[in-house]
């Protein structure tokens, strides 16, 4: 839009340049941005002096999420969300605590009551064969030394390509595809046997059947489509949960079945060892607890997908390519590695001492948003009170904490939570990203809904170009 020379309607309410950056906390520079894309009209007022602004237009974008707010790191984008919002040391969803959502709630519950605003007790997410058949031989064609994070990535292009329905971005389409997406993600992975490397998930699972067995024709529900069960009697989540995960306590050969929970089906293919009623509630709570956690560097990248209209599939593997990034989901596997090493040495002290001397972190410890205990650390470690076989790592982790705060006055988040579950249970330093990125599919989806319902390409900050001046002679 362009300025226009007119006389003012006494009855308008107009604002300055000024006036209408500080109200969408914007430089006057990316007021005028706005104008060049069409988000805001500009006037020039008859015998004034630079551009006016309707009040009702600003409060209208601002409303919309398109400003940019100073924070402690610079400016930087904010986006309104009404999905995550952390305050004073606690992390809530919709206005709910984390902690009490992961403590009465199994992951796939509150998933699907972040996208719908529905809490559907006991509620399960099933692959389709078409999708899940297309991810496993991707992924089986990789080399073996391939991580999983790198499976994961190629799994979801892969299950893309087997659905042609994909770019419906219909709230119902999307929702489906969310549903079937997550539970392809896991069975793709290779599941983990005792003293042998990862099985090629083709083979393993061929007598199981592609879908879940006993799961009549939903098990070949076509991409695109819902696959969502219900559990028998819509009983509540701690019931529920209590009566599966106990079966679980057993050497039972259905055990990451790909008709049950999703926190089992994730157990087998990060470690070998038998799962136990609490280790299986630990690796639960933390998919609900890392489902989000506000504009993080890979929830940013699917929003700004999703606002490019991309569909759902890309928008995770936006997510997955950020998250692959050293600062953002290695994180916990550096804190694995550390408590390994103080459990080698018997101390904390030599290993922190090592870190402090080498003008490194404590990996496992502090966060920018919390000034205090990250309080999804808080609930894993109370959860992981419960587990005999945890007491090694959470006795290292508590060494960690302690011997650290004498020289800095760092808290332990959620990362090092993660590393005493992955340590304790003889799953891969890479477990901790593992499970952070199938939960956090969860939260992109629910950004890419929000993300749907505003303006395309609303996220497409303006450059400040910094090289040379025009006209330069030719190279």
């Amino acid at each position: 839009m362009t300025d226009h020379d007119v006389a003012q309607d006494p009855d308008e309410r107009r604002l300055t340049t000024r006036e209408a950056a500080d109200r969408l906390g914007v430089k006057p520079e990316t007021v005028y941005a706005y104008v060049s894309r069409g988000q805001l009209t500009s006037r020039r007022e008859s015998g004034g002096r630079g551009s006016t602004f309707d009040a009702r237009e600003v409060d209208a974008l601002a409303r919309r999420g398109g400003r940019r707010e100073p924070s402690g790191a610079g400016s930087e984008l904010a986006v309104r969300t009404g999905i995550t919002l952390i305050d004073r040391d606690h992390c809530y969803f919709r206005g709910v605590d984390t902690s009490e959502l992961a403590a009465h709630h199994s992951y796939e519950e509150v998933a699907e009551w972040l996208w719908t605003g529905e809490m559907r007790h006991g509620i399960r997410f099933t692959a389709p064969h078409d999708a899940l058949t297309a991810a496993r031989r991707a992924v089986d064609a990789l080399p073996a030394h391939t991580g999983p994070m790198d499976r994961l990535q190629v799994a979801v292009i892969a299950a893309a390509a087997a659905d042609p329905l994909r770019f419906d971005l219909s709230e119902r389409a999307v929702l489906d595809t969310a549903r079937t997406l997550i539970p392809t993600l896991v069975a793709a992975l290779p599941r983990r046997a005792a003293g042998r490397p990862p099985a090629q998930t083709g083979a393993e699972d061929a007598g199981a059947g592609e879908a879940g067995a006993g799961e009549g024709s939903a098990g070949h529900a076509a991409p695109g489509q819902a696959a969502a069960e219900l559990g028998a009697g819509g009983q509540g989540a701690a019931g529920l949960r209590a009566a599966e995960l106990g079966a679980a306590e057993k050497p039972a050969p259905e055990l990451g079945a790909e008709d049950g929970p999703v926190a089992p089906r994730l157990w087998s293919r990060l470690t070998s060892e038998p799962a136990d009623p609490p280790s299986l509630r630990v690796l639960d709570a933390a998919l609900v607890l890392l489902i989000d956690h506000d504009l993080a560097a890979s929830t940013l990248a699917v929003r700004v997908a999703a606002s490019a209209r991309a569909h759902p599939y890309a928008i995770v593997s936006a997510g997955l390519g950020a998250l692959d990034g050293a600062l953002h989901g290695a994180a916990s596997g550096l804190a694995h590695r550390m408590l390994l090493e103080v459990l080698d040495r018997g101390s904390a002290a030599a290993v922190v001492a090592d870190h402090l001397r080498a003008g490194r972190r404590v990996p496992g410890l502090g966060h920018p948003l919390y000034p205090g205990e990250d309080p999804r650390a808080r609930a894993l470690f109370a959860l992981l009170e419960d587990v005999p076989r945890a007491r090694p790592a959470l006795q290292a982790a508590r060494d960690v904490i302690t011997t650290t705060a004498r020289h800095k006055e760092w808290h332990a988040n959620v990362d090092l939570a993660l590393a005493v579950l992955t340590v304790a249970t003889g799953m891969p330093a890479e477990a901790g990203e593992t499970i952070f990125a199938v939960a956090r599919t969860a939260g992109w989806i629910a950004h890419a809904l929000e993300e749907y319902d505003e303006p395309p390409l609303r996220m497409r900050p303006s450059g400040q170009y910094s090289g040379p001046r025009p006209p330069q002679p030719l190279p």
